[in-house]
């Protein structure tokens, strides 16, 4: 089990942070008034812009991961999320969803002792996901009950109407307990973050040239950790002595 390399924001992170979930906030509150893109337009703003901008929270709230009491703090958040939904601000209640899903995502982190438990995790909720959007309870959720699918999904508000993308719940978990994985285990942070928002975006292109009503998402999340640290992980493999070659930092 490896330490955290820092367990704080410094003031520049902080104040990145902050200023990018102010715009979550603006951006989903103020896109419906804009003027509508439409088709291929509104998938490149969702790909290019929505989705890394937004997903870029939990990247850089990395240094938290370390921190004590995180799932009594993703409680609370969620908590505070609904409140803002029952009064009807949509921006605050989209961001709060957001930051309690990623702290969720750290806390369980927690629960792995070494790396190759989260690399065992990573191989297998593709399939999961796969099985569930294909014949189980999300595909569930989404065709029958698709107000809640949105109420308790991640929206990437696409401008004019009431148009958007959506990532569940269980997506940015994972993509957050792989983020600080990397950090905990000395992986490539940043890389991961670009890899598997460039997977998730090929995912809802795909979704919409196919004209689909969704694909699962945790298999690009799962391949955006395992690609750009694939030789990493490899090298950390506990060897038949019983110790393992520590991987460089990246």
């Amino acid at each position: 089990m490896r330490g955290w390399p820092v367990t704080h924001l410094d003031a520049r992170r902080g104040g990145a942070l902050l200023a990018l979930l102010a715009a979550v906030v603006v951006w989903t509150e103020a896109a419906g008034s804009l003027p509508g893109l439409g088709g291929r337009a509104d998938t490149a703003v969702a790909v290019c812009v929505l989705m890394p901008a937004t997903l870029a929270v939990a990247w850089l709230a990395v240094p938290l991961a370390g921190a004590r009491r995180l799932l009594p703090a993703a409680v609370v958040l969620l908590v505070a999320a609904f409140t803002f939904e029952a009064v009807g601000l949509d921006g605050f209640f989209n961001a709060a969803k957001l930051c309690a899903y990623v702290i969720f995502g750290f806390w369980f982190l927690e629960l792995f002792e070494v790396l190759s438990w989260v690399v065992l995790v990573a191989f297998v909720i593709p399939w999961v996901d796969a099985l569930s959007v294909w014949r189980g309870p999300t595909k569930v959720v989404v065709e029958e009950h698709p107000g809640l699918f949105e109420r308790i999904a991640i929206v990437f508000r696409l401008p004019g109407g009431d148009a958007s993308a959506s990532l569940g719940p269980p997506d940015v978990v994972f993509l957050s307990l792989f983020l600080a994985a990397a950090a905990r285990f000395h992986l490539r942070v940043a890389a991961t973050f670009l890899a598997t928002v460039a997977l998730l975006g090929l995912t809802l292109a795909l979704a919409v040239v196919f004209d689909l009503n969704g694909l699962p998402a945790l298999p690009a999340v799962s391949l955006g950790f395992l690609l750009p640290n694939a030789d990493l992980i490899w090298r950390a493999r506990p060897r038949r002595q019983g110790t393992g070659v520590a991987p460089g930092q990246g």
